[in-house]
């Protein structure tokens, strides 16, 4: 096999850090090794344990990264891994010297436990498994940061994975962090899924899992849930309340519990309100407002009725922003045109023109409730039988974009 050395002096990395590179590729084109030395001395010795490898192919450099184990201190310092293994250990079998050596060899090359070998050993990884549809969703980012702040307050490492709406990419993911042995798993489910044998299968196997805002009823576990069908009646009544007589209400996937609250909470409103139901002023957005197409034709839909609704409920973040801007392509106005109100977490409610009605969920509070009872569930000594359901009270927040500028027309008064 061929073998190439460069020895790199730049001078930008010399005078920034003080470092000589010395490269060595191994092996014929177009696949080879090459080894990295850093700080090599004038003489250009250089042993194995000062390198680290990646692979050279077709005259391009792909890192391939390969996690330092005690394997290589052993080898590096000609002991044996058990040797290492008990020096890290601080054993009282091991010599003070030779601890040193160890640890300033571990320093050197970079060594870390690996976290996933030291937790098969105590059957604890010390990390969860959150799953939501999208964290570029501003509602499921605070879920999030709810978790995270007591997961790390507790020691436990997070793992975020995306359904993306998807049931086939969820019973992937969910298999994903099974395989990570994560303490337990935390999980909102994606649009698509209505039939959740991946998550019982594991919860009978003993994994720990948690619903968050969009639940099953088919599972016993803890769930933590705002209460949709409260904050759709406010939106509703206040609308209503408004002078509103033509609402129309936009949600997400027919399968989700929360839409089946929300929508509930809209009819409630309107019978007692003596307002009779409309079929084709209540649609469905199968992925939550991921793709702009499906709101667009749901919009174009309720604005070429022969009546045209004069106020919107959108049940969902990306639902409601993207009412917001399909009105304005439209060249429709809020609240000149249409009143809306909206489920949304935005935190530029306030600023946007005209500020926004929202049905603002206690997102970090439900992350904060969801690792709560996840981590209940992890370290319970014995079987938990008794399960909780955390309803959490949503907040109505008025502001201009509900004022219905339209007038009732006679007859129509409110009863």
């Amino acid at each position: 096999m061929d073998k190439h050395c460069y020895h790199w002096q730049p001078d930008l990395q010399q005078a920034s850090f003080g470092i000589t590179i010395l490269v060595v590729i191994d092996g014929p084109s177009p696949f080879c090794t090459a080894f990295i030395y850093a700080n090599v001395p004038a003489t250009g010795q250089v042993s194995a344990a000062d390198s680290s490898p990646f692979t050279y192919f077709h005259g391009y450099s792909l890192m391939k990264f390969e996690a330092v184990t005690i394997k290589d201190i052993a080898q590096a310092l000609g002991v044996s891994t058990s040797t290492v293994s008990r020096a890290l250990r601080d054993s009282h079998e091991i010599s003070v010297e030779t601890k040193q050596l160890v640890l300033e060899c571990a320093q050197r090359l970079n060594y870390s436990p690996n976290p996933i070998a030291q937790g098969l050993k105590e059957r604890k990884t010390q990390s969860i498994g959150v799953i939501v549809c999208e964290i570029a969703n501003g509602f499921f980012s605070q879920i999030i940061n709810g978790i995270e702040g007591i997961a790390y307050d507790k020691g436990y490492n997070v793992i975020i994975a995306q359904s993306f709406e998807s049931y086939e990419r969820e019973v992937r993911e969910v298999n994903f962090l099974a395989g990570r042995s994560v303490d337990g798993i935390i999980i909102s489910l994606a649009a698509e899924t209505h039939d959740i044998g991946h998550l019982k299968a594991l919860s009978d196997k003993g994994m720990p899992i948690v619903f968050c805002d969009r639940i099953s009823d088919d599972m016993s576990t803890h769930k933590v849930i705002v209460d949709n069908f409260r904050g759709s009646f406010e939106a509703t009544e206040h609308l209503i309340d408004m002078g509103a007589r033509r609402i129309a209400v936009i949600s997400s996937s027919e399968f989700l519990s929360i839409t089946k609250d929300r929508v509930a909470g809209y009819l409630e409103a309107l019978r007692k309100n003596n307002m009779p139901e409309a079929s084709e002023l209540i649609h469905y957005c199968f992925y939550s407002g991921m793709y702009s197409t499906e709101l667009e034709d749901i919009v174009n839909k309720l604005f070429t009725l022969k009546n045209p609704p004069d106020a919107i409920i959108a049940t969902g973040d990306k639902i409601t922003t993207g009412v917001l801007k399909t009105l304005k392509r439209r060249g429709l106005k809020v609240p000149d045109d249409v009143a809306l109100a909206g489920f949304s977490n935005t935190e530029i409610a306030e600023i946007i023109d005209p500020p926004l009605t929202q049905v603002r969920q206690p997102a970090r509070e439900m992350g904060e409730a969801a690792i709560d009872l996840l981590l209940q569930l992890i370290n319970s000594k014995r079987p938990v039988k008794d399960f909780e359901k955390r309803i959490l009270s949503p907040d109505l927040q008025i502001r201009a974009s509900s004022k219905v500028v339209r007038k009732s027309a006679p007859g129509t008064q409110k009863k």
